[in-house]
C-alpha cells in the first residue's frame, strides 16, 4: 500500500520545509509519496522547493508558470498520484500530519471510499479564530449538505482522503476553493462510502498568511448552485 500526499503551495516560504518535515515524520505503516504543486509562488517558495527537491529524492514538485488557484493545483497532484490513497494536506501550519492513520483508518478497514476530516466533530485541539468564519462555513456546509442530501459538519476542511481510482475519475474543474463545493457534490452524486473523523484545527489569522476571504464564500455560493445541477 502507498499514500499519496498531494499539497497545493502558493506563497508558503516559511512553512513548506516543516510541513513536509511532519509529514516525513508520520508513522502510517506504509510508503508515502509526497506531490507538491507550486502555484508560481512569488515569495520565494519556488526556490525553496527546487533545494528540497535537490536535496530530498523522495519529493516530488510540480511547477505551476502562471497563478491558478488551489483547485487547479491539487488537480495536477491528483493526475501525477500513484499511491493506493490519496489525501491533500495544505501546505500552512493549519493541520496536524500526525492524524493521517486516524483519517486512513475508515479506507483501510475496508468500509470508507473518502473520508472528511471535522474540526467540529470535537476530539482534538481547536484554535479559537473567527466568528464570521465559523457561522460561514457552518452556512456553506449546511446549504451544501442540502443539496447533495449529505449530513456533513465540515464540507471546506482542508483533509480529505480518497481511494485513487476515485478522485483520478472524477473530472474536476474549479479552479479555486469551490474544489471544496465540487468535490463534496461529486463523490456524493457516484454514491461514495464518505466517512467524517474529527481533526484538530491550528488555525492562521491573516497576519500569519490566511488566504480564503469573503469572495471565496460567495464563489462557494455559485458553486453549490451549479453543482447541485451539474456534474
Amino acid at each position: 500500500m502507498k499514500l499519496s500526499i498531494v499539497i497545493p503551495v502558493y506563497n508558503e516560504a516559511g512553512t513548506i520545509a516543516r510541513v513536509v518535515d511532519a509529514v516525513h515524520s508520520v508513522e502510517i505503516g506504509m510508503e508515502k509519496e509526497i506531490l507538491l504543486v507550486d502555484d508560481c509562488s512569488r515569495d520565494g517558495t519556488r526556490e525553496v522547493l527546487q533545494n528540497m527537491a535537490a536535496a530530498d529524492p523522495d519529493l516530488r514538485v510540480r511547477f505551476h508558470d502562471v497563478n491558478q488557484g488551489k483547485g487547479a493545483a491539487l488537480r495536477t497532484g491528483f493526475a501525477a498520484a500513484t499511491g493506493d490513497i490519496v489525501i491533500i494536506q495544505d501546505a500552512d501550519l493549519e493541520y496536524d500530519p500526525q492524524e493521517y492513520p486516524r483519517l486512513l483508518r475508515p479506507i483501510l478497514d475496508g468500509h470508507a471510499d473518502v473520508v472528511y476530516g471535522s474540526r467540529f466533530l470535537g476530539g482534538g485541539a481547536h484554535r479559537v479564530v473567527f466568528y464570521w468564519h465559523y457561522l460561514g462555513n457552518k452556512l456553506l456546509t449546511t446549504l451544501s449538505n442540502m443539496t447533495t442530501n449529505l449530513n456533513l459538519t465540515d464540507m471546506e476542511v482542508c483533509y480529505k482522503v480518497f481511494k485513487r481510482e476515485i478522485i483520478q475519475n472524477i473530472p474536476l474543474k474549479e479552479n479555486r476553493f469551490g474544489f471544496e463545493v465540487e468535490i463534496t457534490a461529486k463523490v456524493a452524486r457516484r454514491k461514495c462510502r464518505i466517512y467524517e473523523v474529527p481533526i484538530s484545527y491550528y488555525g492562521r489569522d491573516y497576519s500569519e498568511g490566511k488566504k480564503i476571504n469573503w469572495k471565496d464564500g460567495f464563489s462557494a455560493l455559485r458553486c453549490i448552485v451549479k453543482y447541485a445541477f451539474m456534474d
